[in-house]
């Protein structure tokens, strides 16, 4: 069809919050480190235009509010000629690997981002 499949949004999405944590200095790996797991809890995507094949896009992410025992992330899609594509949010939660129970975001985590 020319254009990039629905499914593979959720991933731009994930990119966009890994590189936002990444420039905070936060990484999933250290997180999980720390056994600290965030999985995904609520997505959604709204579509406005198509990504092509071979479409440079960026993708803006933004955090919604400081977090507690939940992330949210809200996010915005843009082609090579900054047409905005898609928008988007996800809601993750805090989750103790050890007893895999909800937690409050860890303290170094605001710290960086406070």
């Amino acid at each position: 069809m020319g254009v990039v499949y629905h499914g593979n949004y959720a991933q731009f999405f994930e990119i966009g919050r890994i590189d936002w944590l990444r420039s905070f200095g936060i990484s999933y790996k250290n997180m999980e480190e720390n056994n600290v797991m965030l999985p995904v809890v609520s997505l959604q995507c709204n579509f406005k235009k198509s990504a092509e094949f071979d479409d440079e896009i960026t993708v803006k992410t933004t955090l919604k509010k400081i977090p507690t025992v939940k992330i949210e992330f809200e996010y915005e899609i843009f082609n090579q000629k900054n047409e905005l594509l898609t928008t988007g949010y996800t809601m993750l939660a805090f989750i103790n690997m050890k007893t895999n129970k909800p937690m409050r975001c860890p303290d170094y985590i605001l710290e960086k981002l406070i």
